[in-house]
């Protein structure tokens, strides 16, 4: 099963109906869960100790929905890069590292101020999805359109470059 654990709401109608046609995509190779946590209000977030208290409070609430067998690929700017069919490649492995362990596959978006220590330290790997600022619901797009690219690689199928 992969899991995308996501801080915040997708509030934009069309991004919403994007990103639901790509779990659709998705789950015909494999079960697939978006699960938002609800995110801090961050009026005050230029103050460090106000983020640091946001970016924990966030990664506690992710913590809590994630088990010690999952896989967690966390996304984050200081993280690896793949092209599509390293991504491919590392999504299969990633499978099966998690269900040899008995746990899923989770991809976790951070809010908007960047993922918490404890969030950061539980990553199994940590994804830079491009050297581009998108914003978390593009990502969540972003993430999910790579996810059905890279299972339609693995399974030598057609689709557009």
């Amino acid at each position: 099963m992969i899991r995308l654990l996501c801080i915040g709401k997708m509030k934009d109608r069309a991004l919403q109906t994007l990103a639901a046609e790509y779990v659709k995509r998705i789950s015909s190779f494999s079960r697939v869960e978006v699960i938002e946590v609800k995110d801090e209000p961050n009026a005050h977030a230029e103050r460090d100790a106000e983020a640091a208290r946001i970016k924990d409070a966030e990664a506690e609430r992710v913590m809590a929905k994630l088990r010690p067998a999952d896989l967690v690929v966390l996304l984050d700017l200081h993280g690896r890069m793949w092209d599509s069919e390293g991504f491919s490649r590392q999504l299969d492995g990633w499978q099966q590292q998690s269900a040899q362990k008995g746990g899923d596959l989770v991809f976790v978006i951070a809010g908007s101020l960047g993922p918490g220590r404890a969030l950061t330290d539980r990553a199994d790997v940590r994804w830079k999805l491009s050297d581009l600022t998108f914003t978390h619901l593009l990502t969540r797009v972003l993430i999910l359109e790579q996810i059905y690219r890279a299972f339609m690689i693995l399974h030598g199928r057609t689709y557009h470059k």
